[in-house]
């Protein structure tokens, strides 16, 4: 189950929410954005929770990128090594893929470990 974040949830929300599965005993990854530079959709600090199910809150960026944000959180949350993806579209290609420049995103995936 795919779910997007609107403007109104929080990242507080987002956490609370990722806790919440994690009491019901759902594996959790947090995936947060760390740098950007150029075009990007979210900026640093945006937040997507995954779990075990692929059901997902919030977002990072968008298209491809999340999906292979996604398919990184599914295996960080069975071998916990944490990871910096990087992402990036040069100028010449920025118009193919509806930005008005290229950018590069840096996303740390994490699995949230229970206390």
């Amino acid at each position: 189950m795919i779910e997007k974040q609107t403007d109104e949830t929080s990242a507080e929300d987002l956490l609370k929410t990722a806790a919440t599965w994690q009491d019901e005993g759902r594996k959790v990854a947090l995936a947060t954005v760390v740098k950007t530079w150029g075009s990007s959709p979210r900026q640093a600090g945006s937040i997507m929770i995954i779990d075990d199910n692929m059901t997902m809150l919030g977002s990072v960026s968008g298209g491809c990128i999340e999906g292979a944000v996604i398919q990184e959180a599914l295996e960080i949350m069975d071998h916990g090594k944490a990871s910096i993806l990087e992402f990036g579209v040069g100028d010449e290609q920025a118009w193919d893929v509806g930005l008005a420049c290229g950018g590069t995103i840096q996303v740390y995936v994490e699995r949230l470990e229970t206390t």
